[in-house]
């Protein structure tokens, strides 16, 4: 898939967005600032920037629980997901949400299930609403190589594929389902090959390469588009950080993660444009300059903010339908 050169610029400085705002949130929680546990995407900001890039307006997009990046990018504000972070009321949700369950349902920003790998199935119900509706629009779900081996997961694919709805499952294989190696966990390499046993595509792509993101999800919802129902996109990437912030990793190796940070993905989208001549050094400079100006303002907007007052906490308990008490 062809990307222009202005797509390419927005795409960088995207994944500096998503970097630059996961970095302070992770130095805010080593302050003791942020409450709770939080877990970051730093390193898998190119699957995050390239799912989105063939995202459309309508389209349902269910996130995990290391995709604050892409729900930046799906509408919520830096300043409303900082301040959802801090447990803020101006927070995205009014701060009940925190790291794993922001969420932005009017621009198709699902969140995440408290329990991984059960979204699988509930994303069908998306999926069949945009099938009945006729909408054009598809349903996606993303979930971890841990999450992969839930018989959830296992039925939702089963479900979407006998009723040929525009589903896509977006399995983002980062090495570590927690601390357990996915090579220990799975006897295939490649996820993606599960998608035979329910009669669907599945293709593995390199998550750290935007371009490649791109061109594997562009083509997988394209085909749910058009009515050719379900499909599997499995991404290889990895996490920079543990799999939660204060983790220490022990289950990894110093040679592992150099030779994965040799991968950055926003080191290799700086190399294309390099290359192609797209921006120079002291635009790409100006550009990291912007995104660290927008994360400042956002942490600066979350620290003024006000906590939720006592009784805020009865509220949102009950879905008001329109038109009755």
């Amino acid at each position: 898939m062809k990307v222009s050169n202005d797509d390419l610029i927005k795409l960088y400085g995207n994944m500096w967005l998503i970097r630059m705002f996961e970095q302070r949130a992770a130095d805010l929680f080593a302050k003791g600032v942020l409450p709770g546990f939080i877990h970051l995407g730093v390193g898998q900001e190119a699957f995050m920037a390239g799912t989105h890039y063939s995202i459309k307006p309508g389209d349902s997009i269910g996130t995990s629980h290391r995709e604050h990046g892409l729900l930046l990018l799906l509408g919520i504000t830096p300043g409303a997901l900082m301040a959802e972070l801090y447990g803020k009321a101006t927070g995205s949700n009014k701060g009940k949400g925190g790291s794993m369950h922001a969420c932005l349902p009017e621009n198709g920003a699902l969140g995440c299930n408290g329990i991984l790998g059960s979204a699988q199935t509930i994303i069908n119900g998306y999926g069949f609403a945009h099938k009945v509706r006729k909408t054009g629009n598809i349903a996606v779900t993303i979930f971890g190589d841990g999450a992969a081996n839930r018989g959830d997961v296992h039925e939702g694919m089963n479900l979407a594929s006998v009723m040929n709805l525009p589903v896509v499952f977006i399995i983002v294989d980062n090495g570590y389902g927690i601390s357990m190696s996915s090579k220990n966990s799975s006897v295939v390499t490649d996820l993606s090959a599960r998608a035979a046993g329910y009669g669907m595509p599945g293709v593995t792509a390199d998550g750290n390469d935007v371009l490649a993101v791109i061109e594997a999800t562009s083509e997988a919802f394209k085909r749910a588009r058009e009515g050719g129902g379900p499909s599997v996109v499995e991404f290889k990437t990895y996490r920079h950080r543990g799999h939660f912030e204060g983790d220490p990793t022990p289950y990894r190796s110093k040679e592992e993660l150099e030779m994965w940070m040799k991968k950055d993905p926003i080191l290799r989208l700086e190399k294309i444009l390099l290359d192609r001549n797209v921006i120079n050094e002291k635009q790409m400079k100006d550009i990291k300059a912007e995104q660290l100006a927008i994360v400042d303002d956002a942490q600066k907007f979350a620290e003024v903010s006000p906590y939720p007052e006592g009784p805020e906490g009865y509220g949102d308990v009950f879905y008001k339908y329109e038109g009755r008490d």
